[in-house]
């Protein structure tokens, strides 16, 4: 392939979500302005963008989900909704200047490590690019994951996931199925149940839900956190810090959520009062093994006349029948599914190619593992933004993709002391120990010993997704990159230069 067919940069970042985006901002921060991000839609934004079903906001408080280098001091509610929160992405991006950097319709068909050169070649459906490094910010939460149901290429209405909501097609009057009881499913679920004529919820496993305590942050807060932005700065501290202590709880004391649990039942009593209804909707593992879910509005949607949930979930469809897996039936003119994303199993990885030819995906066969959540063994100048074991159940992931961009710059850093052309590839042995070492750890947490299975574990049954610490204790692990945790790799010497390069006798002599 001809060199003239490639753009060459020195950094390549994938996705514009928000790993991408802050990813960006930390480059020019550094001084590197020789850097593209390859998103495969038309605007930044990520999940947050393409997620924008009725009733889409966040369950962490809007001023701990931003950026400490960019605050909002505008920020409409405690909890933001999808449209501020895309709207604070595209603000982002215009005011450190990454618009230039921006390749729009440019989705990564493969990626594969040129040894020769120590570069990446990236294939895109907008062009062809040449990198010295590449960061992978793609998200574990951006490629929409559907069942294999029986049937379902017979039903003969509408069916979406609920990251690519057809906002062209009305549900009004309609019998809607919703599959899935996650974070989506119980924000959908209150927002257009008034509206369709029967919602059947078809539920695999009960989720707790806890109040969601959401309010509209008053223009007097703004023009306090406008004036003095250090009360913005406080505001975000007293978030953080309340979340660190409850990490605890979490990864090393679980016996203590029980206090939780309760207020979590009396939080559904007060809505459903129907104990067969309550009966089904309470789940039968401890609190915080799936993520704890956020609605004031899920428990009386459900309790409603027009809403059935079918606690079998869905087995088979025949036509317009929807089949659970306890025999009971329900007819559907649209499906809606709320069934998460592939997450252990993410799409990229079949697309990057290392040093041995094997894809990142054969790599991970056996499950995911990266050497401080960021590098893989066989991937020379490779890392991911919001990698294995980076995830949290608690707290805002903005603080984990802060400490990686840390970990990011260090590492453009030390290959900027090593000088020429030059790569790093994390030794294999440093993943494996990083690795045995985050899964010791896991083993105490509610996410493994909690009675459940989540999208936290992978094919295998391990916890491959979440941080078992506090965002202290992973932000002190990334914050400078350990060139003993490295080989570094040079161009190798073209054939005529070997040959002609004395043997140690001769040295000898």
């Amino acid at each position: 392939m001809a060199e003239h067919e490639y753009e060459h940069v020195r950094v390549a970042v994938i996705g514009s979500g928000f790993g991408g985006l802050g990813a960006a901002v930390r480059l020019r921060r550094e001084g590197i302005t020789d850097f593209v991000v390859l998103e495969r839609a038309d605007s930044v934004g990520g999940t947050w963008r393409d997620n924008s079903y009725p009733g889409c906001a966040c369950d962490v408080p809007s001023h701990l989900y931003s950026f400490s280098f960019a605050p909002n001091p505008e920020w409409p509610r405690t909890f933001s909704g999808q449209r501020h929160i895309r709207a604070y992405l595209e603000h982002v991006a215009d005011v450190f200047g990454l618009r230039p950097h921006l390749r729009f319709g440019a989705e990564v068909e493969k990626t594969a490590w040129n040894a020769e050169r120590l570069c990446w070649d990236i294939e895109t459906a907008g062009g062809r690019f040449r990198a010295d490094v590449v960061v992978s910010a793609t998200g574990p939460l951006s490629d929409p994951k559907v069942p294999d149901i029986p049937g379902l290429d017979t039903f003969p209405g509408k069916v979406f996931h609920s990251a690519r909501w057809d906002h062209d097609y009305d549900l009004a009057g309609k019998r809607v199925a919703v599959i899935g009881t996650g974070a989506s499913a119980i924000q959908i679920v209150p927002s257009i149940q008034p509206e369709v004529a029967r919602l059947t919820l078809f539920q695999r496993t009960p989720p707790w839900v806890m109040p969601r305590v959401d309010r509209a942050i008053s223009g007097l807060e703004r023009s306090l956190h406008r004036a003095v932005p250090a009360t913005g700065r406080l505001r975000r501290g007293m978030l953080w810090g309340i979340r660190e202590l409850q990490v605890q709880a979490f990864t090393k004391r679980p016996d203590e959520l029980g206090f939780v649990e309760q207020l979590a039942k009396r939080n559904m009593a007060r809505a459903v009062k129907d104990p067969a209804l309550r009966a089904k909707l309470t789940p039968d593992y401890r609190i915080g093994c799936k993520r704890i879910l956020l609605s004031s509005t899920y428990y009386p949607a459900l309790a409603q006349d027009n809403v059935d949930v079918v606690a079998g979930g869905l087995s088979e469809i025949r036509g317009s029948t929807l089949v659970a897996a306890d025999g009971t039936e329900a007819e559907a003119d649209a499906i809606v599914f709320g069934t998460g994303f592939h997450v252990t199993d993410m799409p990229i990885a079949e697309r990057v190619v290392g040093a041995d030819g094997r894809t990142l995906a054969k790599t991970w066969k056996d499950g995911m593992a990266a050497l401080r959540g960021a590098t893989a063994a066989g991937f020379p100048n490779w890392m991911t933004i919001i990698g294995p074991n980076t995830g949290l159940g608690n707290s805002s992931m903005i603080l984990m993709i802060e400490s990686q961009l840390n970990y990011m710059a260090d590492y453009l850093r030390q290959l900027d002391v090593l000088g020429g052309r030059v790569a790093l590839d994390a030794r294999q042995s440093a993943v494996d120990g990083w690795n045995r070492t985050v899964q010791e750890r896991m083993k105490r947490t509610v996410w493994n010993t909690g009675g459940c299975t989540s999208w936290y574990l992978d094919a295998n049954g391990r916890n491959t997704t979440v941080w078992p610490g506090t965002t202290t204790e992973f932000r002190r692990a990334t914050r400078r990159v350990d060139l003993a945790e490295y080989e570094v790799v040079r161009p190798p010497r073209p054939a005529a230069a070997r040959a002609a390069a004395p043997r140690p006798a001769e040295v000898d002599a």
